[in-house]
């Protein structure tokens, strides 16, 4: 069987002398494992379309039970994220998430559109690293299932509480004095301006996920939010999260 899609590579693992083992996010099947033969091989037509976070037009072939690339022209190379040793951490964490939560073998248009739209974000948009990642995290939260409730305190009902927090494990939107209606776990402080812009990754038009603004005590309050959100929604820590973290942080 032959397919010709579109689709962006979420890991590379080099395997024998010249090939790579391919994780890649395509338009038409999800998730594919895809086998690039010979990639590695100087001037091979395959190199640049087997590369981390390009996107490219590609022709596979499956044979016993796996996915081979018989051609790729990369559409997309996202070079102002190669670039910059910071974005390029930040757009492996993208992907290192995304390769968590996508499934194999079922196509997604609203992920892939995604992580295109948040590469798009670090390699052409003047916006603040951590506001690109924060709408990230949010935005695929809520379409793998984990939406968090953000139009009222989930204990009084009030649409706009005065001390908003987010419970992390329960992803309700509660007062800080109706703590004690959400249950046990942690619950993270916001700003009204950190839970509007919350609000509009959520519920508002998917190609206009960027065009909001925070100063930098909302941006950070927003950001703690959706990364612990994440974290605790998926039960697991992400190693790329772990590097960008490290190149981000102030230096003494």
């Amino acid at each position: 069987m032959h397919l010709t899609t579109q689709g962006i590579v979420l890991r590379e693992v080099n395997y024998k002398e010249s090939d790579k083992i391919l994780t890649v996010l395509t338009r038409d099947l999800g998730k594919l494992t895809v086998k690039a033969r010979a990639c590695r091989r100087k001037n091979s037509p395959l190199a640049a379309a087997s590369q981390l976070l390009v996107y490219s037009e590609l022709t596979l072939f499956e044979y016993r039970d796996y996915w081979s690339m018989d051609q790729g022209d990369s559409l997309e190379q996202f070079w102002g994220v190669r670039q910059d040793v910071e974005k390029l951490a930040l757009g492996s964490y993208f992907a290192e998430v995304m390769e968590t939560v996508a499934e194999e073998g079922r196509p997604d248009p609203a992920l892939l559109s995604l992580i295109l739209n948040s590469l798009y974000a670090l390699d052409k948009l003047s916006k603040p690293l951590p506001l690109v990642k924060a709408a990230y995290e949010l935005k695929l939260l809520s379409l793998v299932g984990y939406e968090p409730m953000l139009d009222a305190c989930a204990v009084c009902g009030v649409p706009e509480p005065e001390e908003p927090r987010l419970h992390l494990r329960e992803g309700v939107l509660h007062c800080a004095r109706c703590r004690g209606g959400v249950g046990d776990g942690v619950s993270m402080p916001l700003d009204g301006p950190a839970l509007a812009a919350m609000r509009h990754v959520v519920m508002g038009d998917p190609k206009r996920l960027f065009s909001f603004k925070l100063d930098v005590p909302s941006q950070k309050k927003m950001s703690d939010v959706c990364e612990a959100f994440l974290l605790t929604q998926l039960e697991r820590g992400f190693g790329t999260l772990d590097f960008y973290k490290q190149l981000s942080a102030p230096q003494p």
